[in-house]
């Protein structure tokens, strides 16, 4: 998205050949935390900022043909469920919500509140206990097909004369690395160290501007060999965190118009397809997050924790019957879940763009745009993201989003 809009904003620069790499480590995307999820869009969130950019987006992926559309080749189809969000509220969480929706509605999102005769009403295959009130999003909320949309970005930008290449950035040069001490106060970038598959070998690329969209790896990325530690303080709180998507089966489950819908205990499905198949999940508490080294799945972890909780809130999933799954990375922002834009303090060319725990996905065409109009125009224009920049870090300020799923 970043190399997409850059090439759409360059402007005046295009006559001089701005050039742009992507640097891809994982070419066939098979790791990547965008064909891993399970591709929501929403406007039920309670930051500013993250509404704003599910507004862009939604309103991006409605007229993406326009934006990503290529001469010659088949028109672009996301697959689109507008089937909305349905978030359910407890008794001590219900004034939260309303006030939360109010402010939504403050910023122009289309939800409304459902009392439980109202939810049980529209959707009677849910059970309403202890259901104090519902929000449900009207418009440009639902999912579509991540692989579709991370193809469209890259096919219209290598159409632009975006490069590509496979390979990791495993080490940096700067301008520090021949001085002397004292150290200075901000360095800049020089070159990017890019070590190739399968080789020991690595090729230096020289760079004016770099911009670090790493997902759950942007933290590991910033203490890479050559970037000057002192200049990388505070570090960039970014883990990996692994979540589990599951897949079932459920002959009387929910029709057409189930929503993308979050339980009151935090588990979540939605429809997946128009068979009776669904997929869903649910975020563990901090003290029991699995370990992120590899890809497996805690099968239990569905029969022990989620299915219970799906069970009692439908009770047509009593009799589900499992069909699969998978785990993939939440770039989980530990400081306050959301994502971190903009300059780095004291590198002086590098940018970012990562920590969205889990809704960088549906924010990237608005993200990529905002990054590329720092990069060429010195401020935002678009959306106001400012806050969402690296100062909150230094001032040890959290910029809390509350709907992280």
């Amino acid at each position: 998205s970043v190399a997409y809009w850059l090439k759409v904003l360059e402007g005046w620069r295009r006559q001089h050949g701005m050039r742009v790499l992507v640097v891809e480590r994982d070419p066939t995307y098979s790791r990547a935390s965008t064909v891993l999820s399970v591709g929501g869009i929403r406007q039920q969130f309670s930051l500013r900022e993250n509404i704003q950019m599910s507004r862009f987006s939604a309103s991006f992926l409605r007229d993406i043909n326009e934006h990503l559309g290529v001469p010659n080749e088949p028109p672009i189809d996301i697959q689109f469920q507008p089937s909305g969000y349905l978030f359910l509220a407890s008794p001590q969480n219900a004034a939260a919500l309303e006030a939360t929706v109010q402010f939504q509605r403050d910023e122009g999102a289309q939800v409304t509140l459902l009392s439980p005769t109202q939810l049980k009403a529209k959707f009677p295959w849910i059970n309403t206990e202890d259901v104090a009130v519902a929000s449900y999003g009207l418009e440009d909320e639902g999912w579509f097909d991540p692989w579709t949309l991370l193809n469209a970005f890259r096919r219209k930008a290598t159409s632009m004369g975006v490069q590509s290449c496979s390979g990791e950035v495993r080490a940096f040069v700067t301008s520090t690395n021949h001085m002397i001490a004292p150290a200075p106060p901000s360095a800049r970038i020089k070159y990017v160290h890019i070590y190739m598959p399968d080789s020991l070998e690595y090729q230096p690329v020289a760079c004016a501007i770099v911009v670090n969209t790493a997902g759950a790896w942007a933290g590991k990325l910033l203490e890479a060999e050559g970037l000057p530690r002192g200049l990388c303080r505070p570090p960039l709180p970014i883990q990996p965190r692994k979540r589990y998507v599951f897949s079932w089966h459920c002959r009387d489950g929910p029709g057409l118009s189930c929503p993308f819908l979050i339980d009151t205990s935090g588990a979540y499905f939605r429809r997946d397809g128009f068979a009776g198949n669904y997929l869903g999940g649910m975020s563990p508490p901090e003290e029991e997050e699995p370990d992120p080294s590899d890809f497996s799945v805690d099968h239990d972890y569905f029969q022990e924790q989620i299915w219970p909780r799906l069970a009692r809130r439908v009770p047509a999933f009593e009799s589900l019957r499992v069909r699969g799954s998978w785990a993939g990375y939440y770039d989980y922002n530990t400081f306050d879940q959301n994502g971190v834009l903009g300059p780095h303090p004291r590198l002086e060319n590098l940018f970012l763009a990562a920590g969205f725990s889990g809704h960088g996905l549906q924010h990237a065409p608005a993200a990529g745009r905002a990054v590329a109009e720092l990069l060429l125009r010195g401020r935002y224009e678009t959306l106001d993201l400012r806050r969402l920049g690296w100062d909150r870090l230094v001032a040890g300020e959290p910029l809390p989003e509350h709907g992280v799923v």
